[in-house]
C-alpha cells in the first residue's frame, strides 16, 4: 500500500439527546483501528476518522506515525470529516457504526426524570455516509477510482436472515 492513501472511520457516532444524553450504539472502534494499523504497516498514509472510541483502543493509532486521527463524535461531523478527507484517498473503509436516526431537537438542559415518565423522543433519519460517498464518486465528486469499502452490523428477523439482510444493503449502497 505504499504511495496509497487510506481513509477508515470507526467507532460509533453520537447523536445528543440533551447535554448529558445521546443516542449511540456498543462499537468499541477495534475493528477500524484494526484496519487502520494493518495499512500503515503496509506503507498506506491513513486518517482515521474515530467516532467515540476509548483512548486505549485509540492508543495505537495515535502513535503510529502513519496515521493521522480525526476526532468526531456525532454522524454530520464524522460526514463533514469523511467529505473532507476522501477528496484524495485511494481507499476509504467505512468500519464505523453510524447512528441511523438522531433527535429532531436536543434540548439544551438536562430533561429531568418526572413522574409522568418521559417524554416521547422524535427521531429523524440521518443521511446514509456510505451511500453519498459512493453517489460523489459516480458523479465525479471524487475520483472514480477510489476504492470503496463498507462493513454493517446485522441480525436476522422476520424479514430474513443475516445475509439476507447484509445482500440487500449491498444493493442499496
Amino acid at each position: 500500500l505504499a504511495g496509497l492513501s487510506v481513509v477508515v472511520s470507526t467507532g460509533g457516532t453520537r447523536e445528543p439527546i440533551d447535554p448529558v444524553r445521546f443516542l449511540g450504539n456498543r462499537s468499541s472502534g477495534k475493528q477500524g483501528v484494526a484496519v487502520a494499523l494493518a495499512a500503515a504497516d503496509r506503507g498506506a498514509d491513513v486518517v482515521l476518522a474515530a467516532a467515540n472510541v476509548d483512548a486505549d483502543i485509540l492508543a495505537p493509532a495515535v502513535h503510529h506515525p502513519a496515521i493521522r486521527v480525526v476526532r468526531v463524535g456525532s454522524t454530520a461531523e464524522l460526514q463533514t470529516a469523511l467529505e473532507a478527507e476522501t477528496a484524495s484517498a485511494d481507499i476509504v473503509v467505512m468500519a464505523a457504526a453510524v447512528a441511523d436516526f438522531r433527535p429532531v431537537t436536543v434540548n439544551d438542559t438536562k430533561i429531568k426524570k418526572n413522574d409522568d415518565g418521559p417524554a416521547p423522543i422524535e427521531l429523524t433519519t440521518n443521511p446514509d455516509i456510505l451511500r453519498g460517498l459512493v453517489q460523489s464518486r459516480e458523479s465525479g465528486a471524487i475520483p472514480s477510482e477510489v476504492v470503496i469499502v463498507g462493513f454493517a452490523a446485522e441480525t436476522g428477523d422476520d424479514q430474513g436472515g443475516v445475509l439476507d439482510h447484509g445482500r440487500a444493503k449491498l444493493r442499496r449502497k
